[in-house]
């Protein structure tokens, strides 16, 4: 799927000025990629998805799905159920007076008895739940209903699957569980998936290619682990997960980008891995887990900046400190493995392990 210079613009109520949803996007998602668009409320990443499954129609801009143009010129060429897309909307939207076997089938109308019958069977079996076929939406759990959903947007064979925050609903555990299960499900049948998500985590544990949206633009995309640890500002930084942000200065003389750079910060001299702007003062951006924390006595003469735990909150598999830095206003951060025991008021030395980046 190709997406070029995609804007909307929803008009106004009299007296207001027209709203700009999406403003010049372009996205590419290769076959067979999971992509998600990730961003805040109000970003447009909804309004993108409703673009491309063709309930909404562009101000400008062009959609390409398998090389065919969908949408373009301000108007949409093919029609929404043409197109060769599924959907799973956030809430399901399953019929509740149809079966899970008649809502599977639904978009399978057009074909044969016997052949609907036997890619509904099949579906069915693929997401696990060959033995409710019978049953109304009303009798299943909210995981149960989410499976038929996707089972339903398979069921045609669409080009591209697009997903619509469909674990926002469901509890923690139950969230966490079932995107792996549909991931993996997607990536078996070789499925192109779009899904639009405000979840930092979720999208980045999906994606093979993780498109991040804000004001109705596209901020940065590429690989998740590139975008989390190389974002291209501040904001992004800060938006993908926890951050901190201390001032730095590079010398004066270090040319920009190049290998072997380092900054100066309150964490000592630090390598750079990524550098946006030029040499003097600058933000300097670390991610809690590439920071080491060492008790009294530990690693002396190594590099490192001395404070004090003040907070502390435990996860089990992992934990979180608050440290105290005198040349710091703010609290740091600093995420450690659960079985690593500090207490409140103890003397730590911290020290960065990884090169950061600086803008």
């Amino acid at each position: 799927m190709t997406i070029r210079g995609l804007s909307k613009t929803f008009s106004g109520r009299p007296g207001q000025e027209p709203a700009q949803a999406l403003d010049q996007v372009d996205i590419d998602v290769a076959e067979g990629q999971f992509a998600t668009i990730l961003g805040p409320s109000g970003c447009g990443k909804t309004t993108l998805l409703r673009s491309i499954a063709g309930f909404e129609d562009p101000s400008a801009g062009t959609i390409s799905i398998d090389g065919r143009e969908v949408a373009a010129n301000g108007r949409s060429l093919v029609s929404a159920h043409e197109r060769g897309v599924g959907i799973v909307p956030q809430d399901g939207a399953l019929f509740p007076h149809l079966s899970v076997a008649q809502n599977i089938g639904f978009g399978l109308t057009g074909q044969p008895r016997r052949e609907r019958n036997r890619r509904v069977a099949e579906v069915l079996e693929l997401v696990g739940l060959d033995h409710l076929g019978s049953r109304r939406p009303h009798e299943l759990s909210g995981g149960q209903q989410q499976r038929v959903a996707l089972a339903r947007a398979i069921a045609p064979n669409p080009r591209v699957i697009l997903l619509d925050e469909p674990f926002s609903a469901l509890d923690a555990y139950l969230r966490q569980s079932l995107r792996e299960e549909v991931r993996n499900l997607l990536r078996d049948i070789g499925a192109t998936v779009v899904l639009v998500t405000h979840d930092q985590a979720e999208a980045m544990t999906l994606a093979d290619h993780l498109v991040v949206m804000r004001h109705g633009k596209v901020v940065q995309a590429g690989k998740p682990r590139e975008t989390y640890f190389r974002p291209c500002d501040i904001e992004l930084a800060r938006f993908l997960g926890d951050a901190v942000v201390v001032d730095g200065d590079i010398p004066c003389g270090a040319a920009t980008g190049t290998s072997g750079s380092t900054v100066s910060c309150a964490f000592g001299e630090l390598a750079i891995g990524s550098w946006h702007g030029r040499p003097g003062l600058c933000d300097v951006l670390i991610r809690p887990e590439n920071i080491t924390v060492r008790g009294t006595g530990e690693g002396v003469g190594l590099p490192g900046v001395v404070g004090t735990v003040v907070d502390q909150s435990f996860y089990g598999h992992d934990g979180v400190l608050q440290v105290a830095i005198p040349q710091l206003p703010e609290r740091v951060p600093v995420r450690v493995m659960g079985d690593q025991a500090f207490d409140v008021g103890q003397s730590v030395t911290l020290s960065v392990d990884r090169a950061v980046c600086t803008y």
